[in-house]
């Protein structure tokens, strides 16, 4: 198992932003000299805590600083940007990073960016299809284009002159397009099956309660065949909340002590969630009433903490919930204490891989035989 990393970061109100910025970027370089595989940012419009408005502008940011990981849109909202803006910038991304790019795109789910783009009462699913259609026809066809959507029509037919490159949207630099993924939310997820059917694979979401999460496996698979590619389980990723200390006292006050900021994260999602119809994502009962539901229940099951023997245990068990998968992504969270912060991300490549991966493949070797 491959371990990357994968931040939607929820600030404290009133941080400087300009901090968290320096802050999410350094969590980025520190991951990529800890050998990560691969780092993934979100981004939203609308939210004060959630500091990153366009995942492709910051991880631009890093062109030229990161020297081995792969870096990944998680993701793009789709509905909210013109199609020929997303497929220009990706290009454009694509060739900045050398070709280490993943292309992650979702329907979004901030309905606050809905609103604010106009499209809080649209079908946001059909306005990410059709989205994404438009790109591939851009990077796949030939200028002046002529798509003609329902949400989008795009061609340079009254001002193309290809003699001088005008009215022509690059190409990205990875043939025919960097790889697509996308994050799974829902239970039983469609998307992750239609996703799989093209070629896609998907990231399921660190906010997502374990029972759900290895519903995933089927959908994928499910998409797989009906794609005609083999099934591949190492092409899953999986994002976890975690944190790892020394002492299992230090590990357990970061986690879900008093100004924790995992607890300030999953207090955020709880309240949006809930308040947004989605607390089915919490429950491992669908017929639990949302007055039954509690922070403490969603923190006990969504974090994972301790010293690096608890959490290699701990992660082995979740392995075992939901299905062997290909990426751990590591979900980024606020540096309350940034020393504590960066070791739980060293602890996490240094030691609690190497004794989970030992693990695994000792299961694999046992099973073989």
């Amino acid at each position: 198992m491959q371990l990357g990393f994968f931040t939607m970061p929820i600030h404290p109100l009133g941080r400087d932003w300009r901090e968290t910025l320096r802050e999410d970027q350094e969590a980025f370089l520190l991951a990529d000299e800890l050998g990560y595989s691969e780092g993934y940012v979100g981004e939203h419009v609308t939210d004060l805590a959630e500091n990153i408005t366009s995942c492709m502008v910051f991880l631009a940011s890093l062109a030229g600083r990161i020297k081995q990981m792969r870096l990944g849109t998680g993701t793009v909202n789709m509905p909210n940007i013109h199609p020929a803006a997303v497929a220009a910038q990706i290009s454009m991304l694509d060739h900045l990073l050398d070709g280490k790019l993943n292309f992650g795109i979702s329907p979004g789910g901030l309905l606050s960016d809905a609103e604010v783009f106009g499209n809080l009462d649209a079908d946001r699913n059909a306005m990410f299809l059709e989205a994404i259609d438009a790109v591939m026809a851009i990077w796949t066809g030939e200028a002046p284009y002529k798509i003609d959507g329902k949400y989008w029509k795009i061609t340079t037919e009254r001002t193309l002159l290809p003699e001088i490159g005008q009215g022509i949207i690059g190409r990205p630099l990875q043939k025919p397009h960097p790889p697509v993924v996308i994050t799974a939310v829902a239970p039983f997820s469609k998307g992750v099956s239609a996703a799989a059917a093209r070629g896609w694979d998907p990231i399921s979401a660190n906010f997502l309660m374990p029972k759900w999460v290895a519903t995933h496996r089927a959908s994928y698979e499910e998409g797989c065949r009906a794609g005609g590619r083999p099934v591949d389980l190492s092409n899953w990723r999986v994002a976890k909340s975690v944190f790892v200390a020394e002492d299992a006292a230090t590990a357990r006050e970061y986690a879900r002590g008093e100004g924790s900021p995992y607890v300030h994260y999953f207090r955020s999602l709880f309240t949006k969630l809930v308040k947004n119809g989605r607390s089915n994502l919490f429950k491992e009962d669908p017929s639990m009433p949302d007055s039954e539901l509690t922070l403490e229940h969603v923190l006990d099951r969504l974090v994972i903490h301790g010293t690096p023997d608890e959490v290699a245990d701990k992660l082995l068990g979740f392995v075992d919930e939901v299905g062997p998968f290909g990426t751990l992504l590591y979900a980024g969270h606020d540096w309350r204490d940034p020393a504590l912060a960066k070791r739980s991300m060293r602890l996490m490549a240094e030691q609690v891989m190497p004794l989970v991966n030992a693990e695994l493949g000792a299961e694999e070797t046992a099973a073989a035989e």
